[in-house]
């Protein structure tokens, strides 16, 4: 074998001879990954980054820790992030409107990077990993910049000759910050839960997701297994024998085999890179799933990132019989930042876990071999990556050559990169190699798997900490009796389904006293209300289940944290159980098109009602709610209320940015008591009247209107295709203080409604006036309605009704019409003759219900709510940029939505909505609706 592979390498010297001087590879400057070009010689003269060995013959690690703590506090300092270190930055602080939320531009000064870097990935956009300040970019790139930033400056300094410029005056670093360090800086500066949203955007936008985040200030690096929980994978998968099928899984609890990169010493090949170009289809551009020396900002010297390990997932995305993907299975690939020797700990977690690793270096000389001597006995594949012209030809044949028996490899497992013109080939060998991988792995490992193997080998686990761990084990006493979703909702859960539809039509009827008959309106009434009484006296005999009772406990704790642990875990395993509880949908009405192609009454059998928190905190509204009325009919002393307490624990959520539900859309009834006394607690928690303005989205099933409100806000509306709640939902978000003034109101309350039924459906039936109902209400409630629609003929009919009647009570919301493409291929940006054909089609619709309705004066809705072509119709680009799963966030779609978002707050700042309410309003406001 020594002779083999000395005979080879040395006939490929003497083929390729005219290249032994060449002094570049094909990605440009031949240096360490991640370094700067100056230190390059440094490095290479003084390698004492790692010892030989200890005694048991695993590296040690140098003892930079004192120059790493100066690092990282000096990068905490740059970026103004000192505060954070201990009292964490919240997904709250990240959702805030400030005045920053009407701006787009780039970030000055270093301490703007943080803030940036949360609004744009918050909002989906895939130039947030550009760290160029302003001051750094060319004059002509500036043009884009607000007029009024620029007075501002102009009145401020002035036009004097001896004032120091602003340039002068403005500490900036001498390069801009490395993305990577920033990220770095962000996570370990937030909680748990903005962790968890930033990795679920970053998901959306394909980057690689941090697995191992490293703390230089106490060296415990931490696995990221919490803050990975809620990042969702979709992919075709291939059955044994069987036909290929569509899948939706959590990524941690999914089983792929993991290809892992790492560097020893000086590598002139770019690893992110090459593992870009590998993921990538060969006649597609290279997607930048990891930051690479190429990208803005990216070839600065990292400070703090080093340790870092990034993984991202590759996912089949085809459902052809044409083989169009670039691996048939899902497949992880895992990047170590930085030299293997100085991240032992970390670059050991992924020889033990991966099926494959990749080592590239220039040269494997005394102190790289002894390395490479401790992975002896791994049932792990080893290839290395050699650029043999940049480093000591002789040497690395004498040590590979040592090393074929060590780690059981052969020339098949040393790949040469010989010219700066075998890119390509490279890639090829890379992919060929991994799908064969593929096939025969034999190890394939979950993030849970992985979380096991650090904590034996001394990495912290976010997930281990006593409050999560808590409301896990709490949690998993409320599931584990859950083994049938409608068995268990028919039991546990007894004052919702037919009793409470039963509840919901009488106090219609009430209402509207369709079904008198003979009787007079009042024996009529009496009936009604003894039936109603008959009712709410049965849900009231019932008590408080098991799983009831620990949720109860799980939402009322005094611990802050313990209770968003215990929310969050709620979510996940009964997401979870909805997954594994739906049956598979044929392949041609596979949810990776467009969702708004599935009939809607196919869709509700495909993906029946799964179970979700929100039944829980609707079982208790309406225990408080037959507890109220038996109070308010005298059949109950004020004193034997149980329940008060509820709608305490539920303003808490609220307060805390938890989407409530206002109505369900089963019974499209409003549980009047339960939701004004939520309202009532807020108002009292608030101390005051805090002034609200009330923004609601209506559309068509999978017209895109919670991912809308999710980019345009940073909120967590259900958008999985495996579970959806069908109701409506509210989030509070807050202003900052001191843009409250301006903006003119203290919180913005968001609602989202269920999905209506497009005018394809006859607008007849119990279903209809139910929706008609749904949209009354939100929009009756709203200052704004954005209406979403794919196309014209998803124009909920309801919605127009809806707009009628609330015309006849003087109340008629800003409304902003939102045309989304959902189409697979580009679509050319609409003209305003598109805009004005989209409005001439709505009239006609409006006048058809307008005639449906025997209404005697026919109106347009461009009469009804003033809708003008040019300020309230929006056409958002198709949110993805190729197809899924392995598509990005276009981020035409990101740019469409912040326009939007943009125009909204200067409406409610210049006072074009109604006059804004305070929560007595609001609740006065949904009693009448």
């Amino acid at each position: 074998m020594k002779g083999f592979l000395q005979t080879v390498a040395e006939g490929r010297h003497s083929r390729d001879g005219e290249q032994q001087v060449q002094r570049h590879s094909d990605l440009g400057e031949v240096v360490p990954e991640g370094k700067d070009p100056e230190t390059t010689q440094a490095e290479q003269e003084n390698t004492d980054g790692t010892e030989e060995a200890q005694e048991n013959g695993q590296p040690i690690v140098a003892d930079f820790l004192t120059e790493e703590r100066s690092r990282l506090h000096e990068t905490m300092s740059l970026l103004g992030l000192e505060t954070y270190c201990n009292r964490k930055l919240s997904l709250q602080d990240a959702r805030q409107i400030s005045f920053d939320s009407m701006k787009n531009w780039a970030p000055q000064v270093p301490t703007d990077l943080p803030w940036s870097f949360l609004r744009k990935l918050l909002a989906l956009n895939s130039e947030v990993r550009n760290t160029t300040l302003l001051s750094d970019l060319p004059q002509d790139d500036r043009t884009g910049e607000k007029e009024t930033q620029v007075d501002e400056q102009e009145i401020y300094w002035g036009t004097s000759e001896d004032i120091y410029s602003l340039t002068e005056l403005v500490t900036t670093p001498d390069v801009p910050l490395n993305p990577l360090d920033l990220l770095c800086a962000l996570l370990l500066c937030s909680d748990s839960f903005l962790q968890q949203e930033l990795l679920v955007k970053m998901s959306l936008c394909q980057f690689a997701l941090p697995v191992v985040l490293p703390d230089s200030e106490t060296q415990n690096h931490t696995f990221l297994l919490w803050a990975l929980r809620g990042v969702m994978r979709t992919w075709w998968w291939q059955s044994p024998g069987g036909p290929r099928t569509w899948r939706e899984e959590s990524l941690v609890l999914t089983r792929v085999p993991i290809i892992s990169f790492a560097r020893m010493d000086i590598s002139s090949h770019s690893k992110s890179h090459l593992l870009n170009a590998v993921m990538s289809p060969s006649h597609h551009q290279p997607h930048d799933y990891f930051c690479h020396r190429e990208m803005p900002s990216a070839a600065n010297a990292r400070e703090i990132a080093d340790g870092l390990v990034e993984m991202s997932w590759y996912s089949p995305g085809s459902s052809s019989k044409e083989n169009l993907d670039v691996f048939p299975e899902p497949v992880a690939f895992a990047n170590l930042r930085g030299e293997i020797g100085s991240h032992w700990q970390q670059f050991k977690l992924l020889t033990e876990t991966s099926a494959a690793v990749f080592i590239l270096t220039d040269n494997i000389g005394q102190k790289e071999y002894e390395l490479l001597c401790s992975l002896s006995g791994s049932t792990t594949r080893y290839y290395l990556i050699l650029s043999p012209y940049r480093g000591k030809r002789n040497a690395n044949l004498r040590f590979l050559n040592k090393l074929v028996s060590v780690l059981q490899i052969d020339y098949s497992h040393v790949l040469v990169k010989v010219s700066s013109t075998d890119s390509k080939r490279l890639v090829k060998r890379l992919q060929a190699i991994v799908v064969n991988v593929i096939k025969s792995a034999s190890r394939k490992v979950s993030l849970e798997d992985m979380a096991e193997t650090a904590r034996t080998l001394g990495l912290k686990v976010d997930e281990d900490c006593e409050e999560c761990q808590k409301a896990r084990e709490r949690v998993e006493k409320i599931t584990q009796d859950i083994q049938d979703v409608e068995l268990y909702k028919r039991e546990k859960l007894r004052l919702q389904g037919d009793p409470w539809r039963s509840i919901a039509q009488v106090e219609k009827e009430l209402c509207r006293l369709q079904r008198a008959g003979d009787s007079s309106p009042e024996k009529y009434k009496s009936e009604l209300r003894q039936r109603l009484l008959a009712l709410r006296m049965h849900q009231n005999r019932y008590e408080l289940g098991g799983g009831m009772q620990e949720f109860i406990k799980g939402i009322a704790n005094p611990s802050l944290v313990e209770k968003q642990y215990f929310l969050g875990w709620m979510k996940l395993k009964l997401e979870e159980m909805a997954r594994q509880g739906r049956r598979q949908p044929p392949e041609a009405l596979a949810p990776l098109g467009p969702k708004h192609s599935r009939p809607a009454e196919l869709s509700e059998q495909l993906w029946p009602t799964s179970l979700g928190v929100e039944h829980f905190l609707r079982e208790m509204g309406q225990f408080y709610e037959a507890e109220c009325y038996l109070v308010e009919a005298g059949k109950m002393a004020e004193s034997q209320k149980r329940f008060t307490h509820f709608v305490g624990l539920a303003s808490e959520l609220v307060l805390s940015g938890f989407p409530l539900e206002l109505m369900d859309r089963g019974t499209c009834c409003v549980p009047l008591r339960w939701v004004t006394g939520i309202l009532r607690e807020l108002h009292a928690r608030l101390e005051g009247r805090p002034r609200l303005l009330v923004l609601s989205v209506l559309g068509a099933e999978g017209t895109g209107k919670s991912t809308l409100l999710n980019t345009m806000f940073g909120l967590q509306f259900a958008t999985s295709r495996s579970y959806k709640p069908h109701g409506t939902f509210m989030q509070l978000i807050s202003v900052t203080e001191d843009f409250r003034q301006d903006l003119g109101c203290d919180f913005i309350l968001v609602i989202d409604s269920g999905g209506l039924t497009g005018g394809a459906v006859a607008a007849r039936g119990e279903r209809y006036e139910l929706e008609v109902s749904l949209a009354t209400l939100a929009m009756g409630l709203s200052n704004i309605t954005v209406v979403s629609m794919a196309e014209t003929k998803d124009t909920p009919l309801a919605a127009l009704h809806a707009f009628l009647k609330l015309e006849k009570l003087g109340h008629v919301p800003n409304c902003q019409l939102v045309s989304q493409d959902l189409s697979d291929g580009p679509v050319p940006r609409p003209n305003p003759r598109d805009r004005k054909q989209l409005l001439e089609q709505l009239n006609d619709l409006s006048k058809a219900v307008a005639e449906m309705e025997k209404q005697d004066e026919e109106r347009a809705l461009s009469d009804t709510v003033l809708c003008d072509p040019e300020k309230h119709i929006w056409h958002i680009p198709r949110l993805w940029h190729g197809m899924p799963p392995m598509a990005p966030v276009s981020l035409g779609y990101c740019e469409a939505v912040f326009e939007l978002k943009r125009c909204l707050l200067e409406n409610i700042r210049n006072g074009v909505c109604h006059q804004h309410r305070d929560i007595v309003h609001l609740v006065e406001l949904v009693g009448r609706l």
